[in-house]
């Protein structure tokens, strides 16, 4: 196990503070990213065309796509209390990675392999494609969740931002290789067509590797990060015991009548970006399909619409690769403008990113789209957080952190009601028209981080500490 470097300093009142940790200490606690974004952007770059390939119609694919959010909606806050509430020989919050990267890796298996479950099952294929999607994002919401708070758990809140972009950085390189890696299988040889009702083994082949990839990283954290114990954490709030003995699920309700203003002002402005995001996800092969490869919006077997599934999965694949870059320059930018004014103009960048994709006819050209992408993406993952820490109480942080998480999944299940119908009933299933209004919806998010959020701990001084507080 690795043990903290920094020294136990005491603060005001008698309280102990955390140490600061060190760079190596950042990324081993925050490893398990990556193979749970690797599984995320396998998912998100190819759960459509699984669907299509099982026989969705592009009105349907949004509410197939509600799996994601409603089980957010449900397991995170359970999660985070319960994670807030455990005090195991394996830790906190670790737990909680072990037993959803299991069942996430299983769900990788057998999502893309719904086809051939469904003979030996007699089952329909659809609804057995759901249930692993369903799976595995439980699975995933169950992970990840703790590894926010574990953030707050164990740096210092002059550390958040860095820990956080961090953990962007991670999440970048694993989105990267999910998205990417059908379309590199597919260079390599091999093929990325299927009969009807099945789907292409380039896809299959990723969701093995991203299944095997998440349990190892995974497996990373847990033996190379060491949660502070109860104890220590009592050390940490001037002696105030943190484990609460008669704590149970019904409290959820009432911390979530308690949220903090700022989480409120927050959460308004994740749901415009989340909106956009969760547009993006849906229905970007079936807009690259129509409007860049020229298909009817009925084609979703053919080797151009697997085509445009692959560019689909290359696009978010080149997003989440800018999203790295820019990670490592949150601290520095929002050290000269500050946070909100750098999540506002990271969302602006992304808005007009997804408008940009209308006007752009030439697929080589369309990276240019992920560029604003790719900022608005790394902000998202780090600078509601960044700004959020603050407000939260250290004993709720996990029960907080998923109840933030309503903030994120709401939007997707009301875009996943109705974006279907608005694109095959308004738009005349010209999913390009909604990516537009996606786009929209971003530039509100940047509108109204200025206008709501109050941002009262990002001064340049105190940014400046932050980046010379982590140490190598």
């Amino acid at each position: 196990m690795a043990e903290m470097t920094g020294k136990y300093n005491k603060g005001e009142f008698g309280k102990m503070k955390k140490p600061n940790l060190s760079m190596l200490q950042i990324i081993n606690m925050s490893m398990g990213f990556l193979g749970i974004q690797m599984a995320f952007g396998l998912q998100n770059g190819n759960a459509s065309r699984i669907l299509a390939n099982f026989g969705a119609d592009v009105h349907e694919l949004s509410w197939f796509w509600l799996v994601a959010p409603i089980t957010g909606l449900i397991v995170q806050p359970i999660i985070g209390h319960m994670g807030d509430n455990t005090w195991s020989p394996l830790g906190r919050r670790k737990p909680y990675f072990l037993i959803g990267a299991v069942l996430c890796a299983i769900g990788l298996v057998m999502l893309p392999n719904a086809a051939s479950a469904t003979q030996m099952m007699a089952a329909n294929v659809l609804l057995m494609a759901v249930i692993f999607l369903a799976m595995m994002d439980a699975s995933i919401n169950v992970a990840m969740e703790p590894f926010r708070a574990l953030v707050g758990d164990m740096l210092p809140k002059h550390q958040a931002t860095i820990g956080f972009s961090v953990q962007t950085i991670l999440i970048g390189i694993g989105a990267v290789i999910g998205s990417d890696l059908p379309g590199w299988l597919s260079k390599l040889g091999v093929s990325n067509e299927a009969p009807k009702g099945f789907v292409a083994d380039n896809v299959i082949y990723s969701f093995y590797i991203g299944a095997v990839v998440l349990l190892i990283s995974i497996l990373y954290t847990i033996i190379s990060t060491k949660e502070y114990s109860p104890e220590e954490f009592a050390s940490f709030e001037g002696g105030k015991e943190i484990v609460e003995e008669k704590s149970k699920l019904s409290d959820i309700f009432k911390d979530f009548a308690n949220v903090p203003s700022q989480m409120k002002k927050l959460g308004i402005v994740q749901f415009f970006s989340w909106f956009a995001l969760f547009t993006m996800w849906v229905f970007t092969t079936s807009a690259l399909a129509t409007h860049h490869f020229g298909l009817s919006p009925d084609d979703t077997h053919s080797a151009e619409f697997n085509k445009a599934g692959d560019l689909t999965g290359s696009l978010f694949g080149s997003y989440n690769f800018y999203a790295i870059f820019f990670a490592f320059a949150l601290t520095p930018i929002a050290k000269f403008i500050g946070k909100k004014q750098t999540h506002a103009l990271a969302l602006t960048c992304g808005g007009l990113g997804l408008i940009a994709m209308y006007f752009i006819k030439d697929i080589h050209y369309l990276w240019i789209s992920m560029v604003g992408l790719g900022f608005a993406w790394a902000s998202i993952l780090a600078m509601p957080y960044a700004m959020l820490i603050d407000s939260i109480p250290q004993k709720k942080m996990g029960v907080y952190m998923g109840i933030f998480n309503f903030f994120i999944v709401i939007p997707q299940i009301i875009n996943g009601i109705f974006g279907g119908p608005i694109v095959s009933g308004i738009f005349g299933k010209m999913a390009i028209d909604y990516i537009v209004v996606g786009g929209i919806c971003m530039l509100l998010g940047a509108v109204l981080t200025m206008v709501f959020i109050k941002s009262e701990h990002d001064s340049p001084k105190e940014i400046e500490e932050e980046i010379k507080q982590v140490h190598f």
